[in-house]
């Protein structure tokens, strides 16, 4: 076997996953060390809770706008302009705590509009660098890296706060970050030939009009892809709900300590890390179609019983369950909408649709807030967990309907396409 054909066509997939490794670890640091420093200066969970409203809120007011910006743009060069611009945002965040909490918020506000923007960039640029009979065992490793930034991102916080402080936390982010920016610039420009990047367009409502239409023709004419998106997204969306009142659950319902809770909190990373190591062996002999239904169904069979729990144990049985299958209907959904979403309107769709689902989120956590507020905390997160099984279960049955198989599996095209990227590789 010759070494070097084995190697060659995982060269770029291999750099691309080490800045994802690098940026992912980067960004708990970040989060952690951004929360401890707020709450240390304003001793107020209100302050820190306003950290996390503005990652919606970031997302709600980029999205109606940036797939256009994103689809029309060389990607590679704006995942490396915006790493470089996050960069340089969280250099001025340990200095902005002494002046201004409002300035921060404002900047973090920043630095959340260009993660919203990064994220469709960097699916798109994915989509176009990795093969299509690559793509399910590239999205595992993707998989596998979340989950062991998960892990090793709040220990390495935990190691750098005894060396040194959170504001150092978040330089080593924003250097993380700077070395992610140049790791992409080792990637090919999949782009050189591209039509769409230089067609002397310019953003406007008008372009934002005819962008939205693009988007509308696309889902009326491919209802079955849209509504297996519109599924997938709709069980995510309550996780988020239900997640909300993890913390509240733990305390109120199961009566657990500090120290028990983050024990609870470290089965779920254990499943987390497991579920992906196990999806990237078997990732290969598995059907999209199952790894997305089943996948889902037992996430919420894994809220359920953390829903209906009375003790430790049951909740860890739960949590266990859910993280474990986390993976596999991950990436399942990934390769299915690398798959069915055409290139040259991933951005677009991608971001109008993260919008929707950002507000989704936004309505939804208030609705489980307010049913724990009115009548309990267990009977608001039973609910969001059999609202969450419903829609896994439809979503599995319009997986597994065998007269869409084909949507499934890689197109004449989409092999096509995958031969002349292997060229890129």
């Amino acid at each position: 076997m010759d070494l070097k054909k084995l190697v060659h066509p995982w060269k770029y997939p291999s750099v691309l996953l080490l800045g994802i490794g690098i940026s992912n670890l980067g960004a708990w640091v970040y989060l952690i060390a951004l929360n401890l420093m707020i709450f240390e200066i304003t001793g107020s969970p209100l302050a820190i809770a306003v950290l996390y409203i503005l990652i919606p809120l970031a997302t709600m007011f980029t999205n109606f706008w940036c797939g256009s910006i994103v689809d029309r743009l060389n990607k590679r060069n704006m995942m490396i302009f915006l790493d470089i611009f996050r960069a340089l945002c969280l250099f001025f965040v340990p200095w902005l705590l002494d002046v201004s909490l409002l300035l921060l918020y404002i900047l973090v506000f920043l630095i959340n509009m260009a993660t919203s923007m990064f994220n469709p960039t960097s699916m798109v640029y994915i989509t176009k660098l990795i093969p299509s009979e690559q793509r399910k065992w590239f999205n595992s490793l993707i998989s596998l890296i979340d989950s062991g930034a998960f892990l090793l991102g709040p220990a390495l916080a935990g190691l750098l706060f005894i060396i040194g402080t959170p504001k150092l936390g978040i330089i080593i982010n924003a250097i993380a970050l700077f070395l992610s920016g140049l790791i992409t610039l080792l990637m090919p420009n999949v782009e050189k030939q591209s039509q769409t990047i230089s067609n002397g367009e310019k953003l406007s409502m008008q372009l934002l009009k005819k962008d939205f239409q693009i988007v509308m023709n696309f889902s009326r004419k491919s209802v079955y892809i849209m509504l297996v998106y519109f599924l997938f997204s709709s069980v995510f969306v309550m996780t988020a709900a239900v997640d909300s009142l993890e913390a509240a659950f733990a305390k109120e319902v199961l009566s657990l300590s500090d120290s028990d809770y983050g024990f609870l909190v470290s089965i779920a990373g254990a499943g987390i890390i497991i579920g992906a190591f196990i999806n990237t062996l078997f990732v290969k002999k598995m059907a999209i179609s199952l790894m997305i239904g089943l996948g889902s169904i037992f996430v919420s069979v894994g809220y359920i019983i953390y829903a209906f729990s009375n003790s430790f144990i049951i909740a860890a049985i739960g949590f266990f369950i859910l993280s474990l299958f986390l993976a596999f209907a991950n990436t399942g959904f990934l390769t299915f909408y690398q798959n069915n979403i055409p290139e040259d309107v991933m951005g677009r769709i991608g971001s109008l649709y993260g919008l929707v689902e950002a507000t989704f989120i936004i309505i939804t956590t208030g609705i489980i807030a307010l049913l724990a507020q009115i009548i309990s905390i267990q009977f608001a997160v039973i609910t969001g967990a059999l609202v969450m099984l419903l829609l896994s279960v439809i979503l599995c049955a319009f997986n597994l309907k065998s007269s869409k198989r084909n949507y499934y599996q890689p197109t004449t095209l989409e092999k096509q396409r995958g031969k002349h990227k292997f060229e890129l590789l």
